[in-house]
């Protein structure tokens, strides 16, 4: 079993498709085709239904995925360890973030490590912060960037705290709060709400702070971005509680409120406590923090 017929079976499961496959992985089909046929009988099983509309995993090739990728990941790390040892970081580095984070200025850091570390391939998965620190446990993810309540803190990996602060209400210009200097959360109790998704940690910080003061409220759009959440608001479907730091990223066409009683929100970077890779370490450290 060689690592180049793993890269094509991954990138055939990734694709559904022999001839995207062989595209993606700067190959003739017909040669990618061979080899995970090749494989196919060393395992004496297929790992992919072949028909003439579409490709898709077998039971089989489910089972063989995860192993493969495994494989795979860990070869990239051994070479990445040995390219350390004489002093080049390359390899990759998979970044996590939630769609508000803002203690972070994410692609002037991303220039500058790009430009210092130009071997290292970088990619970013967004969601949320729940998602991203299993992803991070499991070593899925490198790095990871979450923003959580107050009363919640990472389980299972490495925690740096960026920073903290309260949240804001966002009102569309005509709407009636938008000339208010402060209010409460018993003021925004009555209006409808553009919010995260239920469970989610960008929605539980509000959830808990009305629900501390005895108060309930109707969110009737849940959005997973927050750039659509501030289109929303504009069109004056509702209102949103944003953090105050997220600011500098918000429309001008929409008024920020500032809440007296307001949840407030932590950002953190995550790692896995098992250690880092040679870029994820560079990547902390450009960061100007030390694993530990």
């Amino acid at each position: 079993m060689e690592l180049q017929q793993l890269r094509y079976v991954l990138a055939v499961a990734e694709t559904n498709s022999f001839t995207r496959a062989a595209e993606r992985c700067l190959v003739v089909q017909s040669a990618l085709s061979h080899q995970v046929a090749r494989l196919e009988r060393e395992l004496g099983a297929r790992l992919f239904e072949r028909t003439s509309r579409r490709v898709r995993l077998t039971a089989a090739g489910e089972a063989f995925l995860p192993a493969a990728r495994q494989c795979l990941d860990a070869a990239e790390r051994a070479a990445a360890e040995v390219a350390a040892a004489i002093g080049e970081v390359r390899g990759r580095l998979t970044v996590g973030v939630i769609p508000t984070v803002a203690a972070v200025d994410i692609p002037a850091v991303l220039q500058e490590f790009r430009r210092r570390y130009p071997r290292v391939r970088v990619g970013l998965r967004v969601g949320a912060s729940t998602e991203l620190t299993e992803l991070v446990r499991q070593g899925t993810l490198e790095v990871a960037f979450l923003g959580l309540p107050e009363t919640t803190q990472p389980q299972g990996v490495r925690v740096h705290e960026l920073a903290r602060g309260r949240l804001v209400a966002i009102v569309a210009p005509d709407h009636q709060l938008a000339g208010a200097r402060q209010v409460g959360l018993r003021d925004l109790a009555s209006e409808t709400f553009v919010d995260f998704p239920a469970g989610s940690s960008g929605r539980l910080q509000s959830d808990q702070a009305f629900a501390a003061a005895g108060l309930g409220r109707d969110v009737a759009f849940e959005v997973p971005a927050a750039d659509l959440m501030v289109r929303l608001v504009r069109q004056g479907l509702g209102i949103a509680m944003l953090p105050s730091a997220y600011l500098p990223y918000i429309a001008d066409d929409v008024v920020t409120v500032s809440v007296t009683d307001a949840p407030s929100r932590v950002e953190y970077l995550i790692w896995n406590r098992f250690g880092l890779t040679p870029a994820a370490t560079a990547f902390l450290d450009e960061l100007g923090i030390t694993a530990g």
